[in-house]
Protein backbone atom coordinates (compact mmCIF):
# COMPACT_ATOMS: atom_id res chain seq x y z
CA UNK A 1 0.00 0.00 0.00
CA UNK A 2 1.10 3.44 -0.67
CA UNK A 3 1.15 6.11 1.88
CA UNK A 4 -0.49 9.42 1.18
CA UNK A 5 1.88 12.31 0.88
CA UNK A 6 0.67 15.84 0.99
CA UNK A 7 1.59 17.70 -2.17
CA UNK A 8 1.76 21.42 -1.92
CA UNK A 9 3.54 24.00 -4.03
CA UNK A 10 5.76 24.95 -1.16
CA UNK A 11 6.96 21.36 -0.58
CA UNK A 12 7.03 19.77 -4.07
CA UNK A 13 9.17 21.57 -6.61
CA UNK A 14 7.77 22.33 -9.97
CA UNK A 15 8.43 19.54 -12.50
CA UNK A 16 8.67 20.00 -16.24
CA UNK A 17 9.06 17.45 -18.96
CA UNK A 18 11.12 17.65 -22.11
CA UNK A 19 11.69 15.17 -24.97
CA UNK A 20 15.12 13.65 -25.40
CA UNK A 21 16.29 11.55 -28.37
CA UNK A 22 17.10 7.98 -27.45
CA UNK A 23 20.27 7.01 -29.34
CA UNK A 24 19.80 3.29 -28.88
CA UNK A 25 16.20 2.81 -29.99
CA UNK A 26 15.86 5.95 -32.13
CA UNK A 27 12.82 7.12 -30.17
CA UNK A 28 11.97 9.86 -27.71
CA UNK A 29 11.53 9.60 -23.96
CA UNK A 30 10.22 12.02 -21.42
CA UNK A 31 12.64 13.23 -18.75
CA UNK A 32 11.56 15.15 -15.68
CA UNK A 33 13.56 18.27 -15.07
CA UNK A 34 13.26 20.64 -12.18
CA UNK A 35 12.30 24.05 -13.42
CA UNK A 36 14.38 25.78 -10.79
CA UNK A 37 17.63 23.94 -11.49
CA UNK A 38 17.09 23.20 -15.17
CA UNK A 39 19.66 24.61 -17.59
CA UNK A 40 18.50 26.84 -20.35
CA UNK A 41 18.22 24.98 -23.67
CA UNK A 42 20.07 26.72 -26.55
CA UNK A 43 19.51 25.80 -30.18
CA UNK A 44 22.32 27.09 -32.48
CA UNK A 45 20.94 29.17 -35.30
CA UNK A 46 22.22 28.82 -38.87
CA UNK A 47 24.05 31.94 -40.02
CA UNK A 48 22.20 34.04 -42.52
CA UNK A 49 23.62 34.26 -46.00
CA UNK A 50 24.51 37.72 -47.11
CA UNK A 51 23.10 38.67 -50.50
CA UNK A 52 25.71 38.83 -53.26
CA UNK A 53 25.40 39.66 -56.97
CA UNK A 54 25.10 36.82 -59.44
CA UNK A 55 28.37 37.75 -61.16
CA UNK A 56 30.31 37.52 -57.88
CA UNK A 57 28.65 34.20 -57.05
CA UNK A 58 29.60 32.74 -60.43
CA UNK A 59 33.14 34.06 -60.08
CA UNK A 60 33.43 32.52 -56.61
CA UNK A 61 32.26 29.12 -57.87
CA UNK A 62 34.70 29.24 -60.79
CA UNK A 63 37.66 30.44 -58.71
CA UNK A 64 37.12 29.32 -55.10
CA UNK A 65 40.81 29.70 -54.25
CA UNK A 66 40.43 33.51 -54.52
CA UNK A 67 37.90 33.67 -51.65
CA UNK A 68 38.16 33.11 -47.90
CA UNK A 69 35.40 31.37 -45.98
CA UNK A 70 33.84 33.43 -43.17
CA UNK A 71 31.29 30.87 -41.96
CA UNK A 72 29.24 28.02 -43.39
CA UNK A 73 27.45 30.11 -46.03
CA UNK A 74 29.37 33.37 -46.38
CA UNK A 75 32.57 34.13 -48.26
CA UNK A 76 34.76 37.14 -48.77
CA UNK A 77 37.38 37.85 -51.45
CA UNK A 78 41.02 37.65 -50.51
CA UNK A 79 42.78 40.91 -49.87
CA UNK A 80 46.04 39.80 -51.52
CA UNK A 81 45.73 37.63 -54.56
CA UNK A 82 48.76 35.62 -55.58
CA UNK A 83 48.84 36.04 -59.34
CA UNK A 84 51.73 33.65 -59.79
CA UNK A 85 51.06 30.00 -59.24
CA UNK A 86 53.28 28.21 -56.89
CA UNK A 87 55.74 25.89 -58.54
CA UNK A 88 55.11 22.22 -57.83
CA UNK A 89 57.36 20.83 -55.18
CA UNK A 90 60.19 18.71 -56.46
CA UNK A 91 60.17 15.11 -55.43
CA UNK A 92 63.29 13.25 -54.53
CA UNK A 93 64.26 10.59 -57.05
CA UNK A 94 65.16 7.23 -55.58
CA UNK A 95 68.88 6.34 -55.95
CA UNK A 96 67.92 3.09 -57.69
CA UNK A 97 67.00 5.17 -60.77
CA UNK A 98 70.47 6.72 -60.99
CA UNK A 99 71.53 4.61 -63.98
CA UNK A 100 68.24 5.28 -65.77
CA UNK A 101 68.55 9.04 -65.22
CA UNK A 102 71.82 9.03 -67.20
CA UNK A 103 70.02 7.85 -70.34
CA UNK A 104 69.82 10.42 -73.12
CA UNK A 105 66.03 10.48 -73.54
CA UNK A 106 65.10 11.22 -69.88
CA UNK A 107 63.57 14.60 -69.01
CA UNK A 108 65.11 15.81 -65.76
CA UNK A 109 62.47 18.48 -65.17
CA UNK A 110 59.55 16.07 -65.47
CA UNK A 111 61.39 13.39 -63.52
CA UNK A 112 61.96 15.75 -60.57
CA UNK A 113 58.26 16.64 -60.65
CA UNK A 114 56.94 13.07 -60.47
CA UNK A 115 59.81 11.40 -58.61
CA UNK A 116 60.42 8.77 -61.29
CA UNK A 117 62.28 8.87 -64.63
CA UNK A 118 60.12 10.32 -67.39
CA UNK A 119 61.21 9.71 -70.99
CA UNK A 120 60.70 12.27 -73.75
CA UNK A 121 58.47 10.83 -76.52
CA UNK A 122 60.61 9.82 -79.48
CA UNK A 123 57.84 10.10 -82.09
CA UNK A 124 57.99 13.39 -83.97
CA UNK A 125 55.06 15.54 -84.97
CA UNK A 126 52.94 14.04 -87.76
CA UNK A 127 52.62 17.46 -89.39
CA UNK A 128 56.38 17.58 -89.86
CA UNK A 129 56.88 14.00 -91.02
CA UNK A 130 53.84 13.90 -93.31
CA UNK A 131 52.31 17.34 -93.91
CA UNK A 132 49.95 16.08 -96.64
CA UNK A 133 48.94 12.45 -95.93
CA UNK A 134 46.30 12.33 -98.71
CA UNK A 135 48.88 13.30 -101.30
CA UNK A 136 51.33 10.72 -99.97
CA UNK A 137 48.74 7.91 -100.11
CA UNK A 138 47.73 8.94 -103.63
CA UNK A 139 51.35 8.89 -104.81
CA UNK A 140 51.97 5.46 -103.29
CA UNK A 141 48.82 3.99 -104.83
CA UNK A 142 49.60 5.55 -108.23
CA UNK A 143 53.12 4.10 -108.26
CA UNK A 144 51.66 0.71 -107.38
CA UNK A 145 48.93 0.69 -110.06
CA UNK A 146 50.88 2.56 -112.75
CA UNK A 147 54.59 1.72 -112.40
CA UNK A 148 55.55 3.14 -115.81
CA UNK A 149 53.50 6.34 -115.23
CA UNK A 150 52.22 6.08 -118.83
CA UNK A 151 48.59 6.68 -117.94
CA UNK A 152 49.52 9.49 -115.59
CA UNK A 153 51.34 11.30 -118.42
CA UNK A 154 48.49 10.57 -120.83
CA UNK A 155 46.02 12.55 -118.70
CA UNK A 156 48.42 15.10 -117.15
CA UNK A 157 47.52 18.73 -117.85
CA UNK A 158 51.16 19.78 -118.26
CA UNK A 159 51.67 17.24 -121.06
CA UNK A 160 51.08 18.88 -124.51
CA UNK A 161 50.18 15.49 -126.01
CA UNK A 162 47.73 14.49 -123.31
CA UNK A 163 44.25 13.18 -124.05
CA UNK A 164 41.59 15.88 -124.05
CA UNK A 165 37.83 16.00 -124.30
CA UNK A 166 36.70 15.54 -127.87
CA UNK A 167 39.32 12.88 -128.68
CA UNK A 168 38.32 9.37 -129.69
CA UNK A 169 39.76 6.85 -127.21
CA UNK A 170 39.95 3.07 -127.31
CA UNK A 171 39.87 1.24 -123.96
CA UNK A 172 41.04 -2.38 -123.83
CA UNK A 173 39.90 -4.49 -120.90
CA UNK A 174 41.32 -7.72 -119.52
CA UNK A 175 37.85 -9.24 -119.48
CA UNK A 176 35.33 -8.28 -122.14
CA UNK A 177 35.33 -6.53 -125.50
CA UNK A 178 37.11 -3.21 -126.07
CA UNK A 179 35.07 -0.05 -126.18
CA UNK A 180 35.72 3.07 -128.22
CA UNK A 181 34.01 6.41 -128.06
CA UNK A 182 34.35 10.16 -127.88
CA UNK A 183 35.72 11.41 -124.55
CA UNK A 184 33.18 13.90 -123.26
CA UNK A 185 34.44 14.24 -119.69
CA UNK A 186 37.69 13.73 -117.74
CA UNK A 187 37.26 13.60 -113.98
CA UNK A 188 40.64 14.10 -112.31
CA UNK A 189 40.46 12.82 -108.73
CA UNK A 190 43.94 11.44 -108.10
CA UNK A 191 43.78 7.66 -107.89
CA UNK A 192 40.07 7.77 -108.85
CA UNK A 193 40.65 9.60 -112.14
CA UNK A 194 38.06 8.46 -114.67
CA UNK A 195 36.99 9.19 -118.24
CA UNK A 196 33.54 9.19 -119.81
CA UNK A 197 33.30 7.78 -123.35
CA UNK A 198 30.27 8.08 -125.60
CA UNK A 199 29.76 5.64 -128.46
CA UNK A 200 27.12 3.57 -130.17
CA UNK A 201 26.12 -0.07 -129.76
CA UNK A 202 23.43 -1.42 -132.09
CA UNK A 203 22.63 2.17 -133.11
CA UNK A 204 21.94 3.16 -129.50
CA UNK A 205 23.99 5.84 -127.78
CA UNK A 206 26.00 4.40 -124.88
CA UNK A 207 28.16 6.17 -122.29
CA UNK A 208 30.74 4.31 -120.19
CA UNK A 209 32.83 5.46 -117.25
CA UNK A 210 36.34 3.95 -117.03
CA UNK A 211 38.83 4.44 -114.22
CA UNK A 212 42.25 4.81 -115.79
CA UNK A 213 44.09 3.15 -112.87
CA UNK A 214 41.73 0.19 -112.63
CA UNK A 215 43.48 -3.22 -112.81
CA UNK A 216 40.75 -4.36 -115.23
CA UNK A 217 41.81 -1.76 -117.81
CA UNK A 218 44.62 -3.20 -119.92
CA UNK A 219 45.34 -0.15 -122.05
CA UNK A 220 44.04 3.21 -123.28
CA UNK A 221 44.89 4.48 -126.78
CA UNK A 222 44.16 7.75 -128.53
CA UNK A 223 42.57 6.77 -131.86
CA UNK A 224 41.93 10.26 -133.22
CA UNK A 225 42.49 13.70 -131.76
CA UNK A 226 39.96 16.47 -132.04
CA UNK A 227 40.53 18.78 -134.98
CA UNK A 228 39.88 21.81 -132.80
CA UNK A 229 40.37 22.39 -129.11
CA UNK A 230 37.07 22.12 -127.24
CA UNK A 231 35.95 25.22 -125.40
CA UNK A 232 34.10 23.22 -122.79
CA UNK A 233 35.37 20.96 -120.01
CA UNK A 234 32.38 18.62 -120.45
CA UNK A 235 30.90 18.01 -123.87
CA UNK A 236 27.43 17.16 -122.65
CA UNK A 237 25.88 18.88 -125.66
CA UNK A 238 26.97 15.85 -127.74
CA UNK A 239 24.07 13.92 -126.26
CA UNK A 240 21.66 15.88 -128.40
CA UNK A 241 20.73 14.65 -131.86
CA UNK A 242 22.18 17.76 -133.49
CA UNK A 243 25.74 17.31 -132.14
CA UNK A 244 25.88 13.54 -131.65
CA UNK A 245 29.01 12.04 -133.23
CA UNK A 246 27.36 8.68 -133.80
CA UNK A 247 29.32 5.47 -134.27
CA UNK A 248 33.14 5.58 -134.31
CA UNK A 249 33.68 1.99 -135.50
CA UNK A 250 34.96 3.05 -138.92
CA UNK A 251 37.54 5.40 -137.41
CA UNK A 252 38.75 2.70 -135.00
CA UNK A 253 38.90 0.10 -137.82
CA UNK A 254 41.08 2.37 -139.97
CA UNK A 255 43.35 3.11 -136.99
CA UNK A 256 43.89 -0.57 -136.25
CA UNK A 257 44.65 -1.36 -139.89
CA UNK A 258 47.20 1.45 -140.15
CA UNK A 259 48.83 0.33 -136.92
CA UNK A 260 49.08 -3.26 -138.13
CA UNK A 261 50.44 -2.13 -141.51
CA UNK A 262 53.20 -0.10 -139.91
CA UNK A 263 54.42 -3.22 -138.11
CA UNK A 264 53.67 -1.88 -134.64
CA UNK A 265 51.62 -4.95 -133.79
CA UNK A 266 53.60 -8.21 -133.71
CA UNK A 267 53.25 -11.48 -131.84
CA UNK A 268 50.59 -11.49 -129.19
CA UNK A 269 49.74 -7.86 -129.79
CA UNK A 270 48.85 -8.61 -133.41
CA UNK A 271 46.41 -11.27 -132.33
CA UNK A 272 44.86 -8.95 -129.78
CA UNK A 273 44.47 -6.25 -132.42
CA UNK A 274 42.88 -8.66 -134.84
CA UNK A 275 40.48 -9.70 -132.11
CA UNK A 276 39.75 -6.06 -131.38
CA UNK A 277 39.14 -5.37 -135.07
CA UNK A 278 36.82 -8.36 -135.23
CA UNK A 279 34.99 -7.12 -132.14
CA UNK A 280 34.62 -3.64 -133.64
CA UNK A 281 33.17 -5.19 -136.83
CA UNK A 282 36.29 -5.30 -139.00
CA UNK A 283 36.13 -9.02 -139.95
CA UNK A 284 33.95 -9.83 -142.98
CA UNK A 285 32.56 -13.17 -144.04
CA UNK A 286 33.93 -14.71 -147.23
CA UNK A 287 31.53 -16.07 -149.82
CA UNK A 288 29.28 -15.16 -152.67
CA UNK A 289 26.43 -12.86 -152.05
CA UNK A 290 22.87 -13.80 -152.75
CA UNK A 291 22.24 -10.73 -154.88
CA UNK A 292 22.77 -10.62 -158.61
CA UNK A 293 25.88 -9.00 -159.98
CA UNK A 294 25.37 -5.93 -162.04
Amino acid sequence: MSTAVSCTRAIVPRVTCRAQMCRRYASTEAIAVESAGAATLFTPQRPKKKPEPLSIEMHRKMYPHLYDKIDAVNWQPQKKVNRYQRRPARKRIDPKWATVMRVKGVSKQMSSRFGVPVFIPQTSNIKKTCPDPVKAVTASQTSLLDPSAARTRLFAKDNPECARVGDILLVRQRTGDPFAGVCINIRRRGIDTAILLRGQLTRVGVEMWYKIYSPLVEGIEVVQRAAKRARRARLTYMRTAKHDRGSVENVVRIYLRQKAALGMADGGKKKSMEAAAAAMGGAKKKGKGRGKKR
